[in-house]
């Protein structure tokens, strides 16, 4: 779901707000959805690379002692 308004004096801005952050804006209707279409496209690059780039989960070893 994307959100478009038309500004007053021309074009258009569209945001898509599963996506925070993600906007973008058009000269005509066409146009933005487009470029929406790829802000979109680069965020999820990103969201993947960022989430292949996190540290691997390693097994957590514990060791207690107590006091005599």
């Amino acid at each position: 779901m994307v959100i478009l308004h038309a500004e007053e004096d021309g074009g258009y801005s569209v945001s898509c707000p599963a996506l925070p952050g993600c906007h973008s804006q058009g000269d005509t209707f066409e146009e933005a959805l487009e470029n929406i279409n790829e802000a979109a496209e680069l965020y999820l690059e990103v969201v993947a690379e960022q989430a292949s780039q996190s540290p691997k989960p390693r097994k957590i070893r514990t060791h207690a002692t107590t006091a005599a």
